[in-house]
């Protein structure tokens, strides 16, 4: 049974305002960045709030992207093909938290390593995708993420 009086990571993070700021200024960099230009040359401009909206799901908010964009098997869809590097995908690690760090995302320990430990899943699992011949075929349920092994987040003082 969900404790309800621990917040998900969604809440805690700040909800989709935190969400939207953090990949709107992530997003924006993008074009700049060397390695990682060329894999967004084409992006929509809409493509920050549907991964805020996807983020934001997998941390327990509203489950807008499954409802609006097809879930799960369509992000993973969104990756077939890319061929992405693991350059590419620790500089989109680098740099998003980077960005969380700018925004003033939460920063307790355990918020930072549920946060960090999605992303690292999330961005290997892209890489794997996106490989010549990657078997995509099956339905992918939507990740769920929480506080891990966290009794519930840390609350200073």
């Amino acid at each position: 049974m969900v404790d309800k009086s621990v917040p998900s990571l969604f809440e805690w993070m700040g909800g989709m305002p935190a969400l939207e700021r953090l990949f709107d200024t992530f997003y924006a960099r993008v074009p700049n960045d060397p390695i990682l230009a060329p894999v967004f040359a084409k992006m929509s401009p809409a493509h920050a709030k549907h991964v805020a909206a996807f983020v934001g799901e997998v941390f327990g908010g509203p489950r807008v992207y499954s409802e609006q964009f097809g879930g799960h098997p369509k992000m993973i869809l969104h990756h077939v093909g890319r061929a992405l590097t693991e350059e590419q995908r620790a500089q989109w690690m680098r740099l998003l938290l980077q960005c969380a760090d700018e925004i003033g995302a939460p920063s307790d320990p355990e918020f930072r390593s549920a946060f960090v430990a999605y992303i690292e899943w999330g961005t290997r699992l892209a890489v794997i995708n996106s490989q010549p011949g990657a078997d995509v075929s099956g339905e992918a349920p939507m990740p769920k993420w929480g506080w891990g092994e966290a009794k519930g987040p840390y609350i200073p003082g």
